[in-house]
């Protein structure tokens, strides 16, 4: 049964991850990977949210949701390519302010959770 709502929340997260990822890309003229970016900042956020929530929430929302909604294997392909086209400072850029936002909307979902 569980697996069922993993499934259920990956079934909204990773359309929402394509659809969100297209949307604030499209806003930018910049090679600068700004739909993954704020997809996995959200996630981030979310999951900061849902800390401390177990059971059948958790399985929807954290790891079906947030597992489909953000993505560390686009995240490092972006970055890998950016550095390869010579976009060296934008890949370090993304991969510092990817884990700093990261971090920090982590941190800030679980202040606001506990509220």
């Amino acid at each position: 049964m569980n697996w069922l709502l993993v499934v259920g929340g990956a079934m909204v997260g990773a359309p929402l991850r394509y659809l969100t990822d297209r949307a604030v890309q499209s806003r930018h003229d910049s090679v600068f990977p700004w739909g993954t970016f704020a997809v996995n900042v959200a996630g981030c956020l979310v999951l900061g949210l849902l800390t401390g929530v177990a059971g059948h929430v958790q399985l929807l929302l954290g790891t079906g949701l947030c597992g489909a909604l953000t993505t560390y294997s686009t995240f490092s392909y972006e970055t890998l390519r950016l550095a390869e086209t010579g976009a060296r400072g934008y890949a370090v850029l993304n991969v510092a302010a990817s884990l700093a936002a990261g971090l920090g909307a982590a941190f800030a979902g679980v202040a606001l959770a506990r509220l």
